[in-house]
């Protein structure tokens, strides 16, 4: 059965959205009411899911916060609708209407809904905490444009060790997201080879975001940065190479030998899963991949092969901080 959705700010939304927040949220699950009717209500929009007879049926909110992120939450279906696939329905209609405008999606996910989240491409990026008596998980989709291109066909799209995709990519704009969507999801390790840490690709906020949770949220985390010149870092302020000298002991960053043998392509590892390979150092071209072990094993005996023959940037070292 299809459904629709209609979207409304707070202030003209008809009672039926507020109904069935009032009757899922407070009255089911014990929600306290001065917990669940917040000041955000002011500045989300608020779509109500409805079947062709315009029986409402569900609700979410989709609101803006910093740095191109937009936060869903408030979703909930009716019981007598639940196990239909409607819930599903309306999580991607919010995706795919966030998806132009940001390039990551949040929300606050209870406990037994991780599974569902994870089926249209979010990663649980926090460990659980109570949020009115329920326990619950952060979660996040870096990537909601290639989710919306994978999904419905693809569950699990860009998840780390489940999708088997080879994501390809021949622009800028789509290596980032992947490249984002990998590192976002390390738990371990994220070792890195290029020629330069390019500032484009490397010195971004979220790219820098992404990195420091990896090498302070985890206890035996390693960030190795493999590249062949260090005098553009040295010319210009890599915020990168701020964040290294701060937590040396979890990223590290190397200089390759040239009497060694080196390879040809840049990539980036993730975990001993995940993979972003780029077929030329100076072209935006190549594939990523979240679940390729075997791929990823063989590039990283290559990698440590040439980390062991590489050398600390001397330079680096004695930049003041």
């Amino acid at each position: 059965m299809t459904i629709r959705f209609r979207k409304y700010s707070w202030q003209l939304a008809p009672g039926q959205l507020r109904d069935i927040r009032q009757k899922v949220f407070i009255d089911e699950q014990n929600v306290p009411p001065e917990l669940e009717w917040d000041d955000t209500d002011e500045i989300a929009d608020h779509y109500l899911a409805v079947l062709p007879d315009n029986t409402p049926i569900g609700v979410a909110r989709l609101f803006p916060a910093l740095d191109e992120t937009g936060h869903i939450g408030r979703m909930a279906i009716l019981p007598e609708h639940r196990g239909k696939g409607f819930g599903e329905a309306l999580l991607r209609h919010l995706m795919a209407e966030a998806a132009p405008q940001f390039g990551e999606l949040r929300l606050s996910a209870q406990e037994h809904a991780v599974p569902f989240y994870r089926r249209s491409g979010f990663h649980v990026c926090s460990d659980v905490y109570d949020d009115a008596g329920i326990p619950h998980y952060d979660m996040r989709c870096l990537g909601p444009r290639l989710a919306m291109e994978a999904l419905p066909d693809n569950a699990y799209p860009a998840i780390l060790g489940v999708d088997q995709t080879s994501w390809l990519f021949d622009t800028e704009g789509r290596m980032l997201a992947l490249m984002d969507a990998l590192a976002g999801q390390a738990r371990q390790r994220l070792w890195l080879y290029d020629r330069l840490l390019e500032h484009d690709l490397y010195d971004r906020s979220r790219f820098r975001e992404l990195i420091s949770a990896l090498a302070r949220g985890h206890r035996l985390s390693e960030v190795r940065l493999l590249i062949h010149d260090d005098k553009p870092l040295v010319k210009r302020r890599h915020k990168l190479v701020e964040l290294m000298r701060r937590l040396p002991s979890r990223i590290e960053l190397r200089l390759t030998n040239d009497d060694y043998p080196l390879e040809d392509q840049p990539f980036m590892l993730v975990d001993r899963e995940g993979v972003l390979y780029r077929h030329d150092f100076y072209k935006p071209e190549g594939f990523g991949k979240f679940a390729d072990g075997g791929r990823v094993k063989l590039l990283s005996e290559s990698f440590q092969r040439m980390w062991d023959a590489g050398r600390s940037s001397l330079e680096l070292r004695e930049l003041p901080l």
